[in-house]
């Protein structure tokens, strides 16, 4: 009887050393294990607001913001354009940035707005007249 004991003594070990070893093996990988060289981050999208200053259409555009910063942006293949872009023109550029080069992805020029003056004679014309009351 001893030896069946033995055996068996044996086996359980055996079975508890195999088992453990292969869940030591199968470590689920989390983010924080991860090596941060491997981790990959969208650009940050990022603004500026400002006057343009020079704009090549599909190329590049040159915004003066606050403080006289001035900015220079390449313009991507597949960038939004709002509104009128021109030299002059207030404008808000959302890029990206592309190693040390800067991508606008999208180009605001809200459209100029009227004086009060001119909305007013444009809401009143003098030819016509007011409905009859009767």
């Amino acid at each position: 009887m001893t030896k069946k004991f033995l055996i068996v003594l044996i086996a359980l070990f055996a079975t508890v050393a195999f088992v453990s070893g292969v869940v030591a093996q199968q470590k689920p990988e989390t983010p924080a294990a991860a090596p941060k060289a491997e981790k990959h981050k969208a650009p940050k999208a990022m603004h500026f607001k400002g006057t343009v200053a020079a704009y090549e259409a599909g190329k590049m555009i040159k915004v003066k913001g606050h403080k006289e910063k001035e900015m220079t942006f390449d313009v991507a293949a597949d960038a939004k354009i709002k509104g009128e872009v021109k030299e002059g023109a207030k404008v808000k550029v959302m890029y990206k940035k592309d190693g040390d080069k800067m991508v606008a992805t999208s180009i605001s020029a809200p459209a100029p707005k009227k004086p009060k003056a001119e909305k007013k004679a444009e809401e009143v014309k003098p030819d016509e007249k007011a409905p009859e009351k009767k």
